[in-house]
């Protein structure tokens, strides 16, 4: 057995071809393989290729990959005279006295000397410690996903069937296994043994959305049961999986992910200091008890735990690297922060999720019905930020997580998007980590934009430079729109012209996709994603996709796949609550009802034990009504002649009026015959953000028209067109856009200004602010609106023509149709009574939530608090924050 010595250069071993491995090569030959001594690597992989990233098993499962999926940023890395990658290569022990590896491999068996030794050895698959286990797979190497693969395959033309699967172990590689499975044609079944999907990283609350989710997505679940057995027949074929206290699963297949095992035997036997759950034990230096070993990745045991994340695996990997060229870099613990898409669903957790410092807050918006909760952990004043977890939306994440441990700049609840909160627009400081798996800094991102800092040769001006300079965004990719937002920040500051990339997915604004797939007549998401995008979507572009679609084909907006695009509240087609429930708002257009529709809204108020209260868009609105009911109080309504009041959507909310010349003494115009006809005309119009109109008789301004994106106030010489009005946190006036106005005219001009703000705004921008943005604003509007400079007039027109005339009510649509009324199941096993969780009291004759004080007895039921006296420290777990963007 020959055996290779270093002697005129350093000699750097790496067993292990995993991320871990690949990210410390890259990290050496990017400080330079020449000093402080010349050093050459060798790499020792089992595997037949170049280092791959196991977060892409679930598309090599489904065979989206041709190839396995390559981590390297530059090819040419391993072409280097200074590296060798030895695939197929198993490195069998490890002489530390004489400083060796010996290895077995296509060149039959050596010894390698080595000056300094790093173990990159990464972890193996868990298996289940019951009789038949040998007969399941498991989930962990390209080439496990191409037996899982086959295996499916075979079963399939052999029962003529889609083959029946287990998959043992809910979290991440188990969900990731199970929906690859399905995409394959499969059956999967998820059992897991803690009570919930994703125990590890989420809490009770996100992994029951999680497993709404899930459901809805095909996956069936089964949580808090234990396999027992995997059953076998004579043959050895799998027939089922035994669980205990519970009935057995017939299955023909049985997949485990189960968590992983540092791959520790060649540290072990090696003598040195092991973990008390497995792992070679590091410094913070990565350094193992043994001198010139070093262990980073999966294997590694920092602080008496192995973390299997990649940003963790990263941070060793540099740190490792820059001891070896003489720096003092040094581990400062795993950052255990997650975001992924697991089956379509979004799930993101960082920081104390669990809420285990003492007298955390946790403010939590929940829907587990609709797969739906977001919460946030804060010190007990509510200021610092500690931790969160997001399920089913997990847009907040990217914001929140550079603010780790910093001072939030705003009340929390702001950050929760699917309370339709509008957090604050905080400047991040230098220090903020930007992309945590490659260990990125905002600071060292403004320096590339800059032209800055070490390795950048020029200014980086767009997002393919910055990732190529910085490494952000290489990953996982979740920091992708804080980079983006970045970049955007820098470049005006330094007075470039910003790119108006909608997202990374999208080249384009969505002004320009908007008008895009009207040009060419595309109807899906899928189909424009293809045209005019790449990748797969994200929660910036699908939900802005989802309007566009929604404003030019008038069709249900949850059917043919558009239902998985909108947001939360769109696919209830409810607003959802804090404790939740939904709210139900039936049209009343221009605040006009009649007594008999008033006793059906009493008696479906009764009926479903709901509160009601009279909205600032003169609306009655009934809360807490739970998912399922939904369809039953809809029935009522809308045989009683209601139809959708549209609260829940980025679309035309109410027009607003006030009694005008039927009643009023001073009324000069018919406010309320003009309110019917424009929110009759406009009811269900889709919109870059929602729209409210206010029609007043006269120039009192009873119905506030002015604050309205469209405001109509009477004259005596007919009426005053108001556009740009907006309430809320950034209240804005009305402009006057044309005066004295018969009725078609105003009308025309409405159909004109709606439609060009449809087509032409941003995504989520109210009308103000896309006024504010029209280069030449009010005058610029009146141009196109009332002189028709674009020559658009009769196109707009038309297009709202053709709203007006395909229209159709959502609730009365979902009524007719058993297939839509699935959607609004809630668990087979889901309590038919509100959840005892959820305390109600009596306050003004009518049921609604108790208040925190009231729950824990500090307080009398409907008893306002003393301002004036003590108060205790009551701030505790479970503090829920007001839905935002309600009525009024």
């Amino acid at each position: 057995m020959p055996t290779f010595t270093s002697q005129s250069q350093r000699h750097v071993v790496v067993v292990g071809g995993g991320p871990a491995a690949n990210r410390f090569v890259e990290a050496m030959c990017a400080r330079g393989l020449d000093a402080p001594i010349p050093t050459r690597l060798t790499v020792l992989t089992e595997e037949p290729w170049l280092p791959y990233d196991r977060v892409a098993l679930s598309r090599a499962l489904t065979g989206t990959d041709s190839e396995p999926v390559d981590l390297t940023l530059d090819r040419q890395l391993w072409d280097s005279p200074a590296v060798e990658l030895r695939t197929g290569t198993r490195a069998t022990a490890i002489d530390t006295a004489r400083s060796t590896v010996r290895t077995t491999g296509p060149d039959g068996e050596q010894r390698l000397a080595y000056d300094d030794l790093v173990l990159a050895t990464g972890s193996k698959a868990a298996t289940l410690p019951v009789p038949g286990a040998e007969a399941a797979h498991v989930y962990r190497t390209l080439e496990d996903v191409a037996i899982i693969a086959a295996e499916v395959q075979r079963l399939r033309v052999e029962l003529g069937r889609p083959p029946r699967v287990v998959v043992a172990g809910g979290g991440l590689l188990g969900l990731e296994a199970a929906g690859g499975l399905a995409d394959l044609g499969a059956d999967p079944t998820v059992v897991n043994v803690a009570g919930w999907l994703m125990n590890a990283q989420i809490d009770e609350g996100g992994g029951q959305a999680l497993g709404r989710l899930i459901d809805s997505a095909g996956l069936r679940v089964r949580c808090g049961v234990m396999p027992t057995d995997v059953l076998v027949d004579e043959s050895g074929a799998v027939i089922g999986v035994a669980l205990k206290d519970d009935d057995p699963i017939e299955a023909e297949m049985v997949v485990v992910a189960i968590g992983v095992r540092p791959r520790d035997e060649l540290a072990r036997e090696a003598e040195l200091e092991i973990g008390p759950r497995g792992g070679a034990v590091i410094d913070e230096t990565t350094a193992t008890s043994v001198p010139g070993v070093w262990a980073i990745g999966e294997v590694a045991c920092y602080d008496g735990t192995c973390v299997g994340l990649v940003a963790p695996a990263n941070t060793m990997a540099e740190v490792c690297a820059d001891r070896l060229a003489g720096g003092s870099a040094t581990y400062p613990g795993p950052d255990t922060a997650t975001k992924l898409k697991l089956a379509g669903v979004d799930v993101a957790s960082f920081g104390d999720a669990f809420a285990t410092a003492e007298r955390a807050l946790e403010i939590v918006y929940a829907d587990p019905a609709r797969g739906l909760y977001q919460k946030i952990v804060t010190t007990d004043d509510a200021k610092t930020l500690l931790g969160g977890i997001f399920v089913g939306d997990a847009t907040p994440y990217t914001s929140l997580r550079p603010l780790l441990g910093r001072e939030l700049g705003g009340e929390p609840g702001a950050y929760l998007s699917a309370g339709g909160g509008e957090a604050p627009d905080t400047e991040l400081p230098d220090d903020a980590p930007l992309c945590s798996c490659n260990n990125v800094s905002v600071g060292t991102v403004r320096a590339a934009i800059a032209g800055e800092g070490p390795g950048v040769e020029a200014p980086c001006h767009d997002i393919a430079a910055l990732k190529s300079c910085t490494r952000a965004g290489t990953q996982c990719g979740s920091c992708l729109p804080v980079l983006k937002k970045t970049l955007d920040s820098e470049l005006t500051k330094a007075g470039v012209e910003v790119s108006n990339a909608m997202c990374e997915h999208f080249p384009m604004s969505r002004a320009e996709l908007f008008e895009s797939v009207r040009a060419v007549g595309l109807g899906s998401f899928e189909e424009i994603l293809a045209r005019f995008g790449t990748g797969r979507g994200c929660d910036v572009c699908k939900p802005t996709v989802a309007s566009i679609l929604a404003s030019q084909h008038t069709e249900y907006v949850l059917d043919a796949g558009r239902g998985a695009l909108q947001d939360t509240n769109d696919r209830a087609l409810a607003n959802m609550q804090k404790d939740g429930t939904y709210s139900v708002v039936p049209r009343v257009p221009g605040g006009e009802i009649t007594p008999a529709k008033l006793a059906v809204i009493a008696r479906v108020a009764e009926t479903y034990g709901l509160y009601t209260k009279i909205t600032g868009a003169l609306r009655i609105d009934m809360f807490g009504a739970r998912l399922e009911q939904l369809p039953d109080i809809w029935k009522e309504l809308v045989d009683a002649g209601f139809e959708s009041g549209h609260a829940y959507g980025k679309a035309l909310r109410n027009v607003k009026s006030c009694v005008g010349s039927i009643w009023c003494r001073y009324g000069v115009q018919d406010s309320v015959s003009m309110a019917i006809q424009l929110e009759l005309r406009y009811r269900g119009l889709r919109s870059p953000h929602k729209l409210k109109m206010g029609v007043s008789g006269c120039a009192r301004e009873c119905a506030e028209a002015r604050a309205k994106d469209v405001g109509v106030i009477a004259t005596s010489d007919g009426w005053n067109l108001y556009v740009g009005g907006n309430g809320g946190a950034n209240p804005a006036h009305g402009q006057l856009l044309a005066r004295d106005l018969g009725d078609d005219a105003l009308i025309t001009y409405i159909d004109r200004y709606l439609m060009y703000y449809v087509r032409t705004a941003d995504r989520l921008q109210r009308t103000a602010h896309w006024m504010a943005d029209l280069d030449g604003g009010i005058d610029h509007v009146h141009q196109v609106v009332v002189e028709d400079s674009l020559g658009i007039g009769a196109d707009l027109e038309a297009a709202m023509a053709r709203h007006v005339e395909n229209y159709e009510d959502e609730w009365a649509a979902t009524l007719k149709d058993p297939d839509r009324l699935r959607r609004f199941r809630s668990f087979v096993n889901a309590p038919t009574e509100p959840d005892d969780t959820t305390v109600y009291v009596r306050e003004r004759d009518q049921r609604r939530p108790a208040t925190e004080a009231e729950r824990d007895g500090v307080l009398e039921p409907g008893v306002e608090p003393d301002p004036t006296a003590p108060q205790a420290p009551v701030l505790v777990a479970g503090l829920h924050i007001p839905v935002r963007d309600q009525e009024g």
